[in-house]
């Protein structure tokens, strides 16, 4: 082949409109990444963007929003045990799985019924 894939530049989901406070609450408050303005003139669609090193998340507002239940991100991360232990402090469900188990990882949803997964990274 003459191409080869580099790195995924972010992750798209969706959210309902008007819920970008809810949105920071998570992504920002809960999950500590940084959220990044939306440049011009994709800030005035709503939603809202957020990084924590190399990963991205990107949430666009969506009038017939539906959440993800099936579809998902798989965030890798150091310190599962701190992210699982700070997402049940807020409130969210932690779901862990052994169905594959070389792999160390859970499941929890964002605020608007988006499925999450996190997987352990050493």
């Amino acid at each position: 082949m003459p191409f080869t894939f580099v790195c995924i530049d972010h992750v798209q989901l969706a959210m309902p409109p008007g819920q970008e406070s809810r949105a920071v609450a998570f992504y920002r408050d809960v999950l500590g990444m940084e959220h990044v303005p939306k440049p011009e003139p994709l800030a005035s669609r709503g939603g809202a963007w957020f990084r924590a090193g190399a990963v991205a998340v990107h949430l666009g507002a969506e009038h017939d929003f539906r959440p993800a239940r099936k579809a998902h991100p798989g965030l890798v991360v150091k310190g599962i045990n701190d992210i699982a232990a700070a997402l049940e402090a807020a409130g969210h469900a932690v779901r862990w799985s052994d169905e594959l188990p070389e792999v160390r990882r859970f499941h929890t949803d964002d605020p608007f019924g988006n499925r999450i997964e996190i997987i352990d990274g050493g």
